[in-house]
């Protein structure tokens, strides 16, 4: 044997052993030692029959006597039961192929060997696993389960078809299964359509009569699955019949099932799913939508129960406005009635398939939701198949509809009282926070001019609705004159809401402002209704308006122009009427110009503007206002002042009160507390002349309020918050004076 055979059969995957026509090895490669664990040395030489089981090496010797006489090629898998023999003893199944060869020193047989253990075991547990299911379709009685070729041809017949449709299987195997529908159904061609779509889609299922073979009728549960080969090619069908007549007759019970599931469902959104099971029970469908009717748009919006196909196609929408006049939902809304679009050749409907649903969509049944006192709007189940619902399926849809009507009013109702509650105990807290606030005046103080023109102004634009915006320094009451405004309204009866704008977070604001829905943002977890909303019929009043993000600033801008908004985290919109007042100490002008303010926002925002004076600019009500402070503190904290001295009644009218109000209000609180007499005893403070502290005529409000409390936060020895801190002598939090801190870039290497 040559170098390149020797290599040949070492490299070959299956044992290969020579034998010389006495049945002598001549040579075995390296698989034959893997396989029968002897080595080459002790094989070569040996008989062809140590490789044998011992109760088959006379019979082996036999056939290869008789081989010897004929030689001939004899390839694997001929169909012979074999088997090898290791050393160790045992046994294993082999297949064999032999191939004769003439050699000088005359014929050998070279022989390769395979071992189909792993092979035979599979065998075995398919034929196993085949034998059980045939016994169990066997023995199934309560299911017809057969096997159809491609052509629609009975191929098997178990038992439970035997019974249920009343054939022997030698009656109807090879006969079409057509034979079990009715003649209506066999006019349109529904056994063939019913392959077609098994063969495209895989699958095929539906209720319906079929036909016994004594020509009696049963309601039937029917899957057809096709069957493919290696290629995808259809070779065959399954068909499993369940005769569900009994059940046809106990959907009555069902109904007050479904009754008693969906009206235990308050919460709408899960009332939703609960809707779609309930659906899913009666018909096998691929969309389901409900379309409620708006009263604000007077159309139909839609809402999505469950989908099993794409919504992304061209033009389809998970949500839509529907016209009441040009659409099939429309229709059933306004005329009280279902309507069915079979989506079968040649039908004559008033109306197609909408557009904004996917296109693979060919029938629907569109019933109304008839509530106790309205209709709500309407119930859309659809299908990908063609003539996919009957006219029984229509009246069984309805029986549902007619449930789900009751459950969604019972939820709608309960979601009204739920926002209402929610929006009353809003207002609960907010007005339980109020009456800690500072801002408690009980009247406007003062006879200048200056009040009396600003008082009037108040008085003007408070009958009407109109939007208002309050412009003054720090601490001059503008709060005081948007309440006033609003207690002069015919809103009065309605809520006052303030917001403010300055010291919220920037990323907080938007969902104090608008609300938000569970899970909008981390830390969301329950719905919060906002402002806006708690506002509606009131008067909402936006404190440092200015204050407000440019990214938030549209989104008022759209209530102040179409009165709508949404929560965060939410596609639903809230109507609103809430008339706004906003107030800023900040040139609103010049952050227009800056591009800090949408100038929209702001020509919306000053349709009535008020500006209100600082206390230096009217200093003769300083007196007044003195004695309405000490009244108020001295009856609050139970002591009897009586007189303030003129000299320091002259020096709180001649200083400038860079803080306005405010500050006056808190230098008269200290005054109370450190007086132990009839006489009030003012501490010291700076009694710069009003001149010293005006800003010049360039200054903003935002200068001044800069400058007023970097000289405060001098006076306290930088001390922000605590008692005697700049935050109590400015009359406001801590946090809030830090914001405005930030906001006015003061550090402290400025004081």
């Amino acid at each position: 044997m040559t170098n390149s055979s020797a290599r040949f059969l070492e490299a070959a995957p299956d044992a290969i052993v020579i034998v010389d026509r006495a049945g002598l090895i001549l040579l075995a490669n390296f698989q034959t030692e893997k396989m029968f664990g002897y080595t080459k040395q002790e094989l070569v030489g040996q008989p062809v029959e140590v490789l044998i089981p011992d109760n088959l090496r006379s019979k082996h010797q036999h056939h290869r006597s008789q081989y010897a006489t004929d030689p001939h090629p004899r390839a694997m898998g001929s169909g012979l039961e074999l088997h090898g023999r290791r050393k160790e003893g045992t046994t294993f199944p082999v297949e064999i192929s032999l191939s004769p060869l003439e050699e000088p020193d005359g014929l050998v047989v070279m022989a390769a060997i395979r071992d189909v253990s792993a092979r035979k075991i599979s065998e075995e547990k398919i034929r196993q696993n085949e034998e059980r299911f045939r016994l169990l379709v066997e023995e199934v009685k309560d299911y017809a389960i057969f096997m159809l070729d491609e052509s629609g041809n009975v191929a098997s017949w178990n038992e439970g078809a035997r019974k249920m449709k009343g054939y022997a299987a030698e009656e109807i195997i090879g006969k079409h299964f057509s034979r079990f529908y009715s003649s209506e159904d066999l006019d349109r061609g529904k056994p063939e359509e019913e392959l077609r779509i098994a063969a495209t889609e895989g699958r095929y299922e539906e209720e319906g009569w079929r036909i016994r073979k004594d020509g009696s009728r049963f309601w039937a549960n029917v899957v057809i699955t096709a069957l493919h080969d290696k290629t995808g090619t259809v070779v065959g069908f399954t068909k499993v019949t369940r005769d569900i007549t009994e059940g046809k007759r106990a959907r009555e019970a069902f109904l007050l099932e479904v009754t008693n599931t969906l009206i235990s469902n308050l919460d709408v959104r899960q009332l939703l799913s609960a809707i779609a099971a309930c659906l899913r029970q009666v018909k096998a469908f691929d969309y389901a939508a409900l379309a409620l009717y708006d009263e604000r748009t007077k159309m139909l919006h839609t809402q999505l129960l469950e989908s099993r196909v794409s919504v992304a196609s061209a033009g389809s929408q998970e949500e839509a406005d529907l016209p009441l006049d040009r659409s099939p939902a429309g229709w059933a809304y306004t005329t009280r009635k279902s309507l069915l679009l079979r989506g079968s050749p040649g039908e004559k409907m008033p109306f197609d398939m909408p557009a904004h649903l996917p296109q693979s969509l060919k029938s629907g049944c569109w019933i109304p939701l008839l509530g106790r006192e309205r209709v709500l709007g309407t119930l859309n189940v659809f299908s990908v198949r063609p003539d996919h619902f009957t006219e029984d399926d229509l009246n069984m849809l309805t029986q549902i509809a007619n449930q789900v009507a009751i459950a969604l009013d019972n939820a709608l109702t309960l979601r009204r009282v739920s926002d209402l509650s929610e929006k009353l105990a809003q207002e609960k807290l907010y007005f339980e926070d109020e009456l800690k606030t500072e801002f408690n005046f009980e009247e406007i103080i003062g006879q200048t001019n200056a009040i009396r023109r600003v008082l009037k102004q108040v008085e003007t634009v408070g009958q009407t609705d109109s939007t208002v915006l309050i412009l003054g320094e720090t601490g001059t009451g503008k709060e005081l004159l948007a309440r006033a405004i609003h207690n002069l309204s015919p809103r009065k009866a309605h809520t006052f809401v303030r917001v403010n704008c300055a010291s919220i977070p920037a990323g907080l604001l938007e969902s104090e402002l608008f609300g938000h829905e569970k899970g909008a943002f981390t830390g969301a977890l329950a719905q919060r209704i906002g402002r806006m909303e708690l506002a509606h019929e009131g008067t909402l009043f936006l404190d440092e308006v200015g204050d407000i993000p440019l990214e938030l600033q549209p989104k008022l801008l759209r209530v102040l122009q179409e009165k709508e908004f949404e929560r965060l985290g939410s596609n639903r919109t809230i109507s609103t009427d809430v008339r706004i007042v906003a107030a800023t100490n900040r040139d609103l002008g010049k952050m227009v110009g800056a591009g800090q303010f949408r100038s929209d926002l702001f020509y919306r925002l000053d349709v009535f503007p008020i500006i209100v004076p600082p206390l230096r600019e009217r200093r003769d009500d300083i007196p007044l206002l003195v004695h309405y402070f000490l009244a108020k503190f001295a009856h609050r904290m139970k002591k009897n002042i009586e007189t303030v001295p003129v000299d320091k009644m002259n020096a709180l009218s001649n200083y400038a009160w860079p803080g306005n109000i405010r500050e006056l209000e808190h230098v008269i609180e200290r005054a109370v507390i450190l007086s132990r007499g009839p006489v009030l005893n003012v501490p010291p403070f700076e009694t710069a002349a009003a001149e010293e502290v005006l800003p010049a005529p360039s200054s903003t409000l935002e200068n001044v309020e800069r400058d007023h409390i970097i000289r405060v936060l001098r006076e306290s020895n930088g001390k922000i918050g605590g008692p005697g801190g700049a935050a109590e002598r400015l009359g406001m939090n801590r946090t809030t004076l830090n914001s405005r801190m930030q906001k006015l870039k003061i550090s402290r290497k400025d004081f």
